[in-house]
């Protein structure tokens, strides 16, 4: 599978989407419009390792839920993300069995490789 999850409305996202370029069989899932499903969460959880790692601090709600002065477990940020999809770390991006997550430089030229390669 070869599919990025992203907010279509996102400068970074779409700059990413530029400098990956043209891949066959790339799917792009708006996660405004749709959001990430379980399964999907799951298996990328599993691949990560956690589901805070899959969890954006950053977003305005997260600050404005007070989030920030609580001690949240993984059950509550698999369920947050899943109930808004502010809360995923932007873009997810899958190749086959590989992952990225986030926007740093890092992640990009390695989801960028990936991707050109396959």
């Amino acid at each position: 599978m070869k599919k990025i999850y992203l907010l279509n409305s996102c400068s970074t996202c779409q700059r990413i989407l530029t400098q990956i370029g043209p891949v066959q069989g790339l799917v792009l899932q708006n996660i405004k419009e749709e959001n990430i499903d379980e399964l999907t969460l799951d298996w990328l959880k599993e691949k990560a390792g956690s589901y805070e790692a899959l969890f954006s601090k950053k977003a305005m709600k997260y600050r404005a839920m007070g989030l920030h002065e609580q001690t949240l477990s993984e059950a509550d940020y698999r369920r947050l993300m899943l109930e808004e999809y502010t809360f995923l770390k932007r873009p997810f991006m899958i190749n086959g069995e590989e992952i990225f997550i986030g926007n740093t430089a890092k992640v990009v030229e390695a989801a960028v490789q990936s991707f050109q390669k396959s």
